[in-house]
């Protein structure tokens, strides 16, 4: 049987991944290299590993030389934010560590609530992230315990939309905000401003500018997928030349 390999050319591109919940962002990342056998992938923000939705890869040198340009682009995300018991990663995977009662509240009050959080919003930058103190992340330091104090960035929220109590205690909500953006410290902020506390237990990233995660791969195919199949779904990048793969 014939071993010989084609010459196919590999254009740069866009790679739309629909990341699982409980996959690291880096594994995708991992797993396109290896299926792709090509070093140069960039991505315009990962995601938690509890969260699921849209990871935009960039494949090649032409797509990842724009890797700041996507960065930069604003983000929606779905996020299911439960009310009265806070968590250390503000997310599900993390240990309680407060309880809370909930007020009755109304529609109107979450979206007066909202309101107040549109705009410039000054953020508390959850212990549990990839931002780094004196060269180690966060995370590094809050499992081993370490003390840090409260550290805050300004982001740009520009809209909520299809807000709903779908319980006493649990507010569904889209919203769509600038990078930087933890919407797990977005609900936490939302129930504090509500009178009470809070974590998400569902986040799902559904566009990324105008790129829907409608038009992306499972992520969970990925490793079964041959290359022409996924570089069957990239999508250009305006001036990125072909360039030549030795990979069947």
């Amino acid at each position: 049987m014939s071993s010989k390999k084609s010459n196919k050319p590999l254009k740069s591109g866009l790679f739309l991944v629909d990341k699982p919940r409980d996959y690291a962002s880096h594994d995708i990342i991992v797993l396109t290299r290896k299926a792709l056998n090509v070093k140069k992938i960039g991505h315009s923000g990962t995601l938690d590993p509890m969260a699921s939705g849209l990871l935009l890869l960039l494949v090649g040198r032409e797509a990842t030389k724009q890797q700041d340009f996507f960065l930069k682009q604003p983000k929606t995300y779905r996020a299911l934010l439960q009310l009265g018991a806070e968590t250390d990663s503000w997310d599900a995977y993390g240990e309680e560590t407060a309880v809370m009662p909930v007020p009755p509240l109304t529609l109107e009050q979450i979206t007066a609530a909202t309101r107040e959080l549109t705009g410039e919003v000054e953020q508390p930058i959850p212990f549990y992230s990839a931002k780094k103190i004196g060269g180690k992340r966060m995370y590094e330091l809050a499992r081993n315990g370490h003390e840090m104090e409260r550290r805050y960035n300004t982001i740009q929220i520009y809209n909520w939309q299809d807000v709903r109590l779908v319980s006493p205690t649990q507010i569904e909500f889209t919203v769509v905000c600038s990078c930087g953006t933890y919407v797990r410290a977005l609900g936490w902020l939302l129930a504090q401003k509500l009178g009470t506390t809070g974590h998400l237990c569902e986040l799902r990233r559904l566009k990324i500018g105008d790129l829907d995660v409608q038009n992306a791969m499972d992520g969970a195919l990925i490793k079964e997928s041959t290359p022409g199949a996924i570089y069957s779904r990239l999508i250009d990048v305006p001036g990125a030349p072909a360039e030549e793969n030795h990979d069947a």
